[in-house]
Formats: structure tokens, sequence, C-alpha cells
């Protein structure tokens, strides 16, 4: 079988199966299309990178990845990576010229869709591609253009305009006058030579605990500020000032942040002044808080800074009362330190806000303690922008219901409701109204600023007749117990039977009878009790005592002082206020041209008409 050949039929049929297997693979050629002829150059350009490296070009040598580079028609600068790995510029051409449509169709769709950033490897890590030019480009353009987006956005909330209060309060043209300089002088010289030697003679300042100083009569008007914690009375005094944003800001918070008795002056620059040095300064008028103890002291904190509106007024922040806290626990007696403030204190600002208008023992205490100065007490509701209009007015009768209670008098307070901080009102909310609100807020404040001389005037004869009427009542004392005083009597018996009953005696009845002396001015009988508790009765002399050739009687120089003196220096102030301010100079005329007439002397000369000219 081995060296016979092949039959005819044998080789006819081989030939035809030869026929066939390339008939069937043309047609399978046909059928694959070209896609079939770009992975052989891919493969065979990729089998020839070195070893190292197989994948320097970015593109992974899986069939899978091959098929997506093909196939997913992202734009050249998307598959900048894959540019080196590109077939011949043969096969480019061929498969092309069929996916020509495909390009740019998907090409509008790949724009909008995000590049991706991340690829996976042949090895299952994530490696980070690069981002194309066009974008970084793109994107190199955009980071440009954000300062100038950032410069017409607000960055926050927009700031409040301030020159309505340098305008209402006159900050611009306010000037220390010669003439509140003298007459602080004359008040001065009325105060020593006639109202201390009284106090002094008998003692007042044991019985009132209020010791008017140098610094307290020269000082300038004191603004209080009271309320509950954080309601906005420092970021009010920062508001007034100008200090928002400034290093010496006050601090804020929605926190209890102000533990300590602040008060804000002007100075020549800006410093922090301890509470003992304030104290310890004679010049100043904080000398008396001494009587409050030294853990008081370290809780009173002074700030100086150059301010055109502290040159005319000094300003007072308070620790918030809160109402869950015992009073032992602040380590000073809170209530005796307000006092002393409240007695000094020209403009009183009780602070609230629509979250804090409950009454609780501190507040009431503290309305109690202002009792007989209603006229200087100013209701604010602050953070008014924050409710609307309806809300608005439901707290504004809330707040009259909690302090009816409080203020026994027949004419209500004066309530201002409006927003006093740096930023600007919420929208949909009662501009105007919270405006005019304000400005009649700063009206009020230069009027206190501006009668600076009147009240303390004022503020002296009220003084000096308290002073009158206490050596009065000890001057009726001394005569009453001296009368009753026998031969075999027991002084302090006779004398403690006085004190204890003095209208048996009609003591208080009697001092009714002299000129200028009030009921409603005359101190407790308790006060009387304590007082000579502790002064004993000899250590006083009668007002007829209290007399000499030279320098007249101490009661004279009071009483002269309270009926003449003072009001004739009040009259001349007030007369100085309203005297209009002296116009300037008017610049003098330019001189008269050369050949000209100009005065009352010169008349014009009648022209000839007839005269050529």
């Amino acid at each position: 079988m081995r060296g016979r050949p092949l039959p005819t039929e044998m080789k006819a049929a081989l030939s035809v199966c030869g026929v066939l297997c390339l008939l069937a693979l043309c047609a399978a050629d046909l059928l694959t299309g070209p896609s079939a002829h770009d992975e052989d150059p891919l493969v065979r350009l990729q089998l020839q990178q070195p070893e190292g490296d197989p994948f320097s070009c970015g593109c992974d040598a899986t069939e899978e990845h091959a098929s997506q580079s093909s196939s997913n028609d992202t734009p050249a600068p998307e598959r900048a990576i894959c540019q080196p790995c590109k077939p011949p510029s043969a096969v480019d051409t061929e498969a092309g010229s069929a996916l020509t449509s495909e390009h740019e169709e998907e090409e509008a769709a790949s724009v909008e869709e995000e590049a991706p950033t991340e690829e996976i490897t042949s090895d299952g890590e994530k490696e980070a591609l690069p981002v194309p030019q066009e974008e970084l480009e793109e994107e190199e353009g955009t980071s440009e253009e954000k300062p100038d987006d950032l410069e017409h956005q607000a960055p926050g909330p927009t700031l409040r305009d301030r020159s309505h209060i340098e305008d209402t309060l006159r900050l611009a043209t306010s000037e220390p006058s010669t003439e509140l300089s003298a007459s602080m002088k004359k008040l001065l010289n009325i105060y020593h030579t006639a109202i201390k030697p009284m106090e002094q003679a008998y003692k007042y300042n044991e019985l009132r605990q209020h010791e008017v100083t140098d610094g307290e009569i020269t000082s300038k008007p004191m603004v209080l500020f009271l309320g509950p914690w954080s309601v906005g009375k420092s970021s009010m005094i920062n508001y007034l000032l100008g200090l928002h944003g400034t290093s010496q800001e006050l601090y804020t918070g929605a926190e209890p942040t102000t533990s300590e008795y602040t008060v804000i002056m002007n100075g020549e620059k800006f410093r922090s002044i301890e509470g003992i040095v304030m104290a310890a300064d004679s010049s100043r008028s904080f000398s008396p808080l001494e009587k409050f103890g030294q853990g008081f002291l370290e809780r009173l904190v002074g700030i100086e800074m150059p301010h055109k509106l502290l040159e005319r007024v000094t300003f007072v922040d308070t620790p918030g009362v809160i109402e869950n806290r015992k009073q032992q626990e602040r380590g000073y007696p809170y209530n005796e330190v307000c006092q002393w403030f409240i007695d000094r204190a020209d403009l009183i600002f009780q602070v609230f806000d629509p979250t804090k208008l409950d009454v609780g023992g501190e507040l009431e205490m503290l309305f109690r303690q202002m009792k007989g100065r209603e006229s200087q007490i100013r209701l604010i509701l602050n953070k008014a922008d924050s409710l609307s209009t309806q809300n608005l007015m439901r707290v504004y009768g809330a707040l009259f219901w909690s302090m009816a209670p409080l203020i026994n008098v027949t004419e209500p307070p004066r309530v201002y409701v409006s927003s006093f901080w740096p930023q600007d009102y919420a929208a949909d909310t009662s501009r105007e109204l919270f405006m005019k609100e304000e400005t009649s807020l700063l009206e009020d404040l230069n009027q206190v600023i501006e009668n600076q001389m009147e009240n303390k005037i004022a503020f002296i004869r009220q003084h000096g007749i308290r002073v009158r009427i206490h050596a009065l009542l000890v001057d009726r004392y001394l005569q009453t117990y001296y009368d009753k005083l026998g031969w075999f009597s027991d002084p302090s018996e006779v004398f403690r039977d006085i004190v204890d009953d003095p209208d048996k005696y009609y003591i208080f009845k009697s001092i009714l009878a002299k000129t200028n002396v009030s009921k409603f001015d005359l101190p407790n009988k308790e006060a009387y009790q304590d007082f000579f508790g502790v002064n004993p009765v000899s250590s006083f002399k009668q007002l007829s005592s209290h007399c000499s050739w030279t320098g007249g009687c101490l009661l004279e120089k009071i009483e002269r002082a309270i009926s003449h003196e003072l009001p004739a220096l009040l009259g001349s102030v007030s007369r100085a206020a309203d005297a209009p301010a002296p116009a300037k100079a008017a610049p003098p005329p330019p001189p008269p041209l050369p050949g000209t007439c100009e005065g009352p002397g010169c008349q014009e000369k009648p022209k000839n008409r007839w005269r050529s000219q």
C-alpha cells in the first residue's frame, strides 16, 4: 500500500476538500471584519516593547482592554497615553474609514461624561490616569476666573452702614468747650465750700454709703448695660463704637461670656486696666469700689481706647443675669455692686431678646434697686429682625406683660425695638421701623450727652438736699436727747428710747416744717437705728456749734448753695446751650479792580450818551 499510488478519485476528493476549506476561511474573514486585523498589529507592537516595562505606553495587554480601546471611541486627547501604541498608518486608515461615523456621534456625548481618573491594571491595582492637556487648560482658566467671581459674590453677611451714628451723635463736630470747663470749676468750688464740710461733720457717707468724689463730678456721662446673658449687650457696644472685626472688639458668644464688669473709657491708646489699679487711682470715679472687696476688683476690668464717642460718654458692660445661680456663688455682693453703678448711671439700657423674657429673682431685685430712676431706664428688645412681624408683636406684648409688675409707674417705659449689631437686617423684616427705632435711641443717647452739665448740677443739688436733711435730723435727735436727759437718768437708755421710737418725740414731723424739705426725701427710721448704733451721740455737735465769725454757719452755706448758687449756675449753662453758635467770619471781599469805585461813598457817574466813548 505504501508504494502504490493514490487512485484518481481520492486525489479529486482531497482537492475538493482543500477548496472548501479555503472558501470557509475566506467567508470567516469577511464576517469578522477589520477588528481581526487590528489585533495583530497591536499585539505585535506590544510584544516589541522591552521586557522590563511591557506596559510603558499605558495600554493593557489583555484582549479585553484592547477591544475596549478600539471600540470605546473616546477622543484622542483623552487617550494621549496610548498614542505610542497606535498601529501603522495603513492600518489606521483602514480602521478609520469604518469608524469615522461612530467617532462623530460619540464625541459629543463623551464631552459631557466625566473622564475616568483611575485605571485597573493587569495586577488588579488602581493606577491614576493623567488629565488631558485640554482639560488642564480649561481648569487653569476657571481657577484664574475664581477670584473675579469671588469679588462679585459677597464673602459673608453684608455689614450695615454706620454713617447715621456719627451724624446723630455729632461725633465729627464735638469739641470740648471752654464754657463747660468753667462751669465744672464753679460746680467743684460750690461742692467743696458748701456741701462737703456738712458731709464730714455729720458723717453722711456712713448713712447712704454714697461718697461723692471729684472724679465722679468731673466724669463723663455713664451708660449702663443690664440684662440677661447673651442678649447682645457686648455686641451693641461693639456696634456703637465700630469695633467689629478689630482687635479691640469685645468678646461675644451664644454662651454666658461676660463674667466681669467692663468699663470702656477714652484714652490715648488701647490698653487694659486691672480693677485694683482703677480703684487705687483717686483721679477716677471708681475708687469707692474698694469697699466691695478684692473678689470684686478681680472681676473689674477697664479698657481705654481713643474714640470720638468715648470722649463724651463712658460705657459699662455688666455680667448677664443668670436666674439659676445663687448670689453667693458669684464671689462678691452682686446686688450691692449693681446698686453702686445704678446710682451713678445717667442712662440705663435694660436689654432683652425674644428668647429671654422671663423674670427671675436677680432681675426682680435689679428693678427694685432702680426704683426712683424710672426716667433713666430704657428697655431694648434686641434681635428683632429674627422674628416675623406677627411674632414680633406677640413678643412685644409679652415683654410688657413681664415688666408690668416690676415698674410701678403710670407712664410706661420707652421701649426700642431693633437689632443692634453690625450685620444688615434680615430679609422680609420691618427694616424702616428698625432704622427709625435705632435713630430714636441714638437721639436719646445724644440728649444725655448734650445735657451732661445740667445733669451734674442737678445731681449735686439733690445730693446737697439729702445732706441738709441728714444734718437737720441729727441735730433734732441731739436737741431731743439734751432736753430729755435729767440729772439722775441713764444717758444710753434715754438716747435708745429716742432712736427706737422717733415718732413719740416728733423728730421727723418737726423737720417737715423746714423749707425745701419734702416727706418723700426723708430717709427710713430704721436707717438711723443702724447709724447711731455705729456712731455714738457724743461724736456729734449741734448745728449752732458749727458757726464762726469768719466762715459763717454750715447750715447757711448749704442752704445758700441749694437755693441760689446752684440754680444760678444751672441757668447760665442752659442759656449758653440755647445760644446759637457764633458764625464764622466771612472772608474779606476781593480788592476792587483798578479804575472802578466800590463802596457806599462811590456813586456811578451818569454817562453822556452824546459824547463819544
